[in-house]
């Protein structure tokens, strides 16, 4: 069987999509996730709705959960991705959990069981599209700093920096703001016995290890922010001493004409 996650927008109206999805399907609100049971092409599908934007769905193709995100979830995102973030899974049921070479055996078919694993796989699909963000960030301004060590300023006018820095500021902002979304879940303070499951498949897709680099990539970024700033006021000191340069030189001018060559 097939599982699947869609980081689809920034966050879900968590609220009202409980409210509307109710109406419809049999729906469960597990503090700040939406548990939904859809029946797709005679398959039950298990889909869980974390409030950051991501979507884990058990028992159907990735196909039709992007048809379930397309149909269902659209007038709940908030801050719609350009590009969906995915990741892809097999499960199986067995004895006990196990996770190896993207395929999860899951111990029982009770629904916290899932939502413990969803948990983890969730918040991997979020930290993919915190990193996919950041390398366009990166690839967006590569070559400022080149520019920077070869010809020792920066090719941009002043207001190309500020757009540049707008950009950034916006892009470190919007991780800022959600990288708590990547701790321990609170979810677990009330099932703490499922949280080795959850630990089981941070641990497999590297979850901590990439939160650092993560963290790492932010520092750069605000290296770079920081050094555009500095940029930019050399750009307006430059500016205010040519214009005193040439009041000055229009003073001795005016001088020059009025005191020597009396022409005013």
């Amino acid at each position: 069987m097939h599982c699947c996650a869609l980081c689809t927008a920034g966050t879900y109206a968590i609220k009202p999509l409980y409210e509307v999805m109710r109406v419809s399907y049999k729906t469960t609100l597990y503090k700040d996730v939406v548990h939904v049971v859809f029946e797709k092409e005679d398959s039950r599908c298990d889909a869980f709705f974390f409030s950051y934007g991501v979507g884990v769905f058990w028992g159907i193709s990735k196909e039709l959960a992007l048809q379930i995100v397309k149909e269902d979830l659209a007038i709940f995102e908030e801050n719609k991705l350009d590009h969906i973030e995915s990741d892809d899974f097999t499960y199986v049921y067995g004895e006990t959990a196990k996770l190896a070479e993207d395929e999860i055996t899951l111990p029982d078919d009770e629904i916290v069981t899932m939502l413990a694993l969803s948990q983890g796989i969730a918040q991997s699909t979020k930290l993919s599209s915190f990193e996919t963000a950041l390398k366009e960030s990166f690839n967006s301004t590569k070559q400022i700093p080149e520019d920077l060590a070869q010809q020792g300023k920066i090719s941009l006018s002043r207001k190309e920096i500020r757009r540049k820095m707008g950009a950034l500021f916006i892009e470190r902002n919007s991780i800022n703001l959600h990288m708590e979304v990547l701790d321990t879940p609170e979810f677990f303070w009330e099932y703490p016995e499922l949280e080795p499951l959850y630990t089981m498949v941070a641990n497999y897709l590297d979850v901590r290890k990439r939160v650092e680099i993560l963290n790492q990539r932010l520092d750069v970024m605000h290296g770079l922010f920081e050094m555009l700033g500095t940029e930019l006021n050399h750009l307006h000191s430059s500016r205010l001493e040519w214009t005193i340069i040439s009041l000055i030189v229009i003073e001795v001018l005016i001088s020059l004409m009025r005191d020597v060559f009396r022409a005013i």
